[in-house]
């Protein structure tokens, strides 16, 4: 092997390194290979650039093309008021090649929403990769003091990430939609209403391309009846399959074998009460699901 492809080589096994930080950041998996792609293509371009810890740059250079990224991503988005995260399969048909342990829950992702990108790049940093603040300053060019207070911003706007799921709350957590989705079906209001915590709060994105009956409904007999509403009018004859995105339980919805939504449930861990509903309708946003086969 040649020294040029044993660079190349060398190089590309950050991908997967790479990946976690640029899609945490993003929320959107091609802009995070896209991010990627980026930095490790401008690396491979001078083979001979001396770089003493490569991995550590690669890693701040994916960063700090990410952060500037989101920023224009949050100039430019749609004109909606709500702007969904594109989920990623986490379940056994994900793509393993990527480190998907790092990949943040869904809720938190949406919760990120509210922080700007560096704020963001900083709670990522410090609660989930467990970087100092010396290290977080020496990333983003800032000073310690300053990596402290971002970090205090943007804990005063979201919560902690969830602890990981176990597999018996797995099952649980089946069992709790699988009741949802049977209570839909049956035109079961109540049955519905005692599965949902009273202040359930329902989000959808369409992208502006698909249209919604709401994009937002608060109250589980107001979301119940949206839900009942939306199943029995467009998903009656959808084939609907239970999956696992960002580490949380989502339903996959196909009619006549195409994609078109993917509802993501933020349940309670304890007795599994459906807290919030997430449902990503934009095609732009389910391309990455429909790469994976999921069978009935």
């Amino acid at each position: 092997m040649n020294p040029e492809s044993s660079h190349r080589n060398a190089i590309e096994q950050y991908i997967p390194i790479l990946f976690p930080y640029a899609y945490n950041i993003l929320g959107a998996v091609e802009d995070a290979k896209d991010a990627v792609q980026e930095v490790l293509t401008k690396q491979l371009s001078d083979p001979n650039a001396l770089v003493k810890d490569e991995k550590s740059y690669l890693i701040k250079s994916v960063i700090n093309l990410a952060i500037n990224m989101k920023t224009r991503q949050k100039k430019t988005t749609w004109k909606e008021e709500f702007w969904l995260p594109e989920p990623i399969a986490t379940d056994d048909a994900a793509d393993r090649n990527l480190h998907l342990n790092e990949v943040l829950s869904y809720s938190l992702l949406v919760l990120m929403e509210r922080l700007n990108a560096r704020e963001r790049a900083v709670f990522i940093l410090r609660e989930s990769f467990d970087y100092s603040h010396a290290e977080i300053a020496e990333i983003l060019s800032v000073t310690e003091d300053y990596s402290r207070k971002l970090l205090s911003r943007a804990k005063a706007s979201i919560f902690k990430p969830a602890p990981k799921r176990t597999q018996v709350q797995a099952a649980h957590e089946r069992q709790v939609l699988e009741r949802f989705m049977s209570a839909i079906q049956q035109r079961d209001t109540q049955l519905l209403e005692s599965i949902m915590a009273a202040d359930i709060r329902f989000y959808a994105d369409g992208g502006g391309k698909v249209p919604l009956v709401t994009n937002l409904c608060i109250g589980a007999p107001e979301v119940a009846a949206l839900q009942i509403l939306v199943y029995h009018k467009f998903l009656r004859f959808a084939r609907i399959v239970f999956t696992v995105v960002n580490h949380q339980p989502a339903f996959l919805s196909f009619v006549k074998e195409r994609l078109t939504s993917c509802v993501i449930f933020d349940l309670h861990p304890e007795h599994g009460t459906v807290l919030q509903i997430n449902a990503v309708l934009d095609p732009d946003k389910l391309k990455t699901l429909k790469q994976t086969h999921y069978n009935a």
